[in-house]
């Protein structure tokens, strides 16, 4: 058996292989495939942005390429239906070329289509989920075909039943989204805050803008974006945090939680720059990790554990990986 590599499949770049890979182009091949793997151990890959092999994976990666995308619009809105394996950015784009607005926050996102409710990606206060209609996917075990509305995806920041009840049971084929024609766009975080009435096309280039800046590029340095998500705490831990620390930047989220961003705790704590065995916090934004080139999977797990545990004791949060570790049997817990 020749064993398939695995560097170019991930945005991280480790240099580690699996045993087998298919691709889904159609959804007869979703049956075919299942058929025989249902049974054995596989992975669901998109674009791999946010999946870090750390190991040699001792199964079948099945990756997704099915596309597509149908338009229909009225006075009030424009529906989309989009093959899972579409990319997200370039899903971005195309909406702005025809006039359809809402997506414009979440530029730049890497991942695809299918990604997308999985994770209820989400950036500069606007979540995927906002535009979500209903989800479309095939169940591995039951063989079959159906789909999920908005309500029974159970989405949360980012979270949603394909990572919880769903997991490794059901290939999403399609999402289904609207965008309404009223539509107001969203610039009360930093730096869109800055924007003097901004257009979509506007809110668009400045997330380009800084996400550039601010981000590693993957096809140049490995990296999975941001590797922690941001904690929603309570208004308790905030005031015990400020206590100790002047200006804590902080998002309203109800009357009792905020949201604090993960790289300025990571941040107090002087992890920009530090590496372990050739994984490295990145100088600019610490919550990136990067490939130097050297890294490996014991690397990461060293120093994102060491980054855990260290805003643990220090501002008593539980920092949580939004990136998927993968090893040899699959998911790792961090």
């Amino acid at each position: 058996m020749t064993l398939v590599p695995l560097k170019k499949l991930h945005t991280f770049g480790f240099d580690t292989l699996a045993q087998d890979l298919v691709e889904i182009h159609t959804k007869d091949d979703l049956v075919s495939i299942f058929e025989r793997l249902k049974t054995k151990q596989y992975y669901l890959l998109g674009e791999g942005s946010n999946s870090i092999f750390l190991e040699d994976f001792a199964g079948t990666i099945v990756l997704n390429k099915l596309t597509g995308i149908e338009v229909h619009e009225n006075e009030n809105e424009t529906s989309l239906s989009v093959g899972s394996g579409e990319s997200w950015h370039n899903l971005v784009e195309y909406t702005l070329s025809i006039g359809a607005y809402g997506f414009e926050n979440l530029a730049l996102i890497p991942g695809t289509v299918g990604g997308a409710p999985i994770q209820n990606i989400g950036a500069y206060g606007v979540e995927i989920e906002k535009f979500i209609v209903s989800v479309e996917y095939y169940d591995i075990h039951l063989n079959s075909f159906h789909m999920l509305n908005h309500q029974e995806c159970h989405f949360v920041y980012r979270d949603s039943i394909f990572k919880r009840q769903l997991f490794n049971k059901a290939v999403i084929t399609k999402v289904n989204f609207i965008l309404p024609k009223n539509n107001k766009v969203e610039h009360s975080y930093v730096p869109l805050n800055q924007l003097v009435n901004p257009t979509p096309v506007d809110i668009f280039n400045k997330v380009i803008e800084v996400r550039t800046a601010k981000l590693p590029n993957p096809k140049v340095v490995g990296n999975a974006g941001s590797f922690f998500k941001n904690p929603v705490v309570t208004n308790n831990i905030l005031n015990d945090i400020e206590r100790r620390y002047t200006a804590v930047p902080h998002h309203k989220i109800s009357n009792t939680s905020v949201k604090i961003p993960a790289a300025w705790l990571i941040d107090q704590l002087g992890f920009k720059g530090k590496m372990y065995l050739g994984v490295k916090c990145h100088e600019k934004q610490p919550l990136v990790l990067v490939n130097t080139g050297s890294g490996n999977g014991k690397g990461l797990l060293m120093l994102a554990r060491q980054i855990k545990l260290d805003v643990s004791n220090e501002f008593a949060i539980e920092l949580e990986n939004e990136v998927r570790l993968v090893g040899k049997s699959g998911l790792i817990d961090l």
